[in-house]
Parts: structure tokens; C-alpha cells; sequence
């Protein structure tokens, strides 16, 4: 299961991370996101110890989501050796992740 993370964490947990990590940018009242976190349960099943799949609520923690540029939910962000390396925005299925994040 994703783990929630904190602004405070993500620079340990996201940045410095040996594995590939996608950050889910999320909020509670948004139905898309409630859409894609089965989804995102799966992939982490499925990738556990070669993917980490985190989340990050941006009501309550809204620093690196700026950062980010992230203006709309869900934003999935892929990091690899503490770079953005991808992002899709919306609900897309978990295939679809799997292509464009090339997993």
C-alpha cells in the first residue's frame, strides 16, 4: 500500500530514494484520486522493491507540490535518481501508468 509522506520527508523518502519513486499529489475531496488509488495499491504490489509508490496530500502539504508546478489532481510524478522523470495528470489506468512510466 502507498505510503502517505510529508514535505519534511519527501527530500529522504522521494530525492534520495535507490529505487524509482512515483509520488501520487493528492487530496481527500477529490474524486479522481479516490478513482486512481486502487490502481496505485496494485502497482505497488506488483513493483514492491523496484518501485516506490508514495503519496503526498497537497492540502496539508503544499511546498514541493509547488515546486512541482502541480496545479491539478491527481499528478503522479516519477522520480529516478532524484529527478523528475515523468508525470501524468488524471485518472488514467494502471496500464497506462505502467507505459508512459515506462515500468
Amino acid at each position: 500500500m502507498p505510503s502517505n509522506i510529508t514535505d519534511a520527508q519527501f527530500d529522504a523518502e522521494v530525492l534520495k530514494s535507490d529505487v524509482p519513486v512515483i509520488v501520487d499529489f493528492w487530496a481527500p475531496w477529490c474524486g479522481p484520486c479516490k478513482i486512481i488509488a486502487p490502481r496505485l495499491e496494485e502497482l505497488a504490489k506488483e513493483y514492491d522493491g523496484k518501485v516506490k509508490v508514495l503519496k503526498l496530500n497537497v492540502d496539508e502539504e503544499r511546498e514541493w507540490a509547488g515546486k512541482f508546478g502541480v496545479m491539478s489532481i491527481p499528478t503522479l510524478m516519477l522520480f529516478k535518481e532524484g529527478q523528475a522523470a515523468g508525470q501524468i495528470v488524471g485518472a488514467v489506468s494502471k496500464e497506462e501508468i505502467v507505459r508512459r512510466f515506462g515500468l
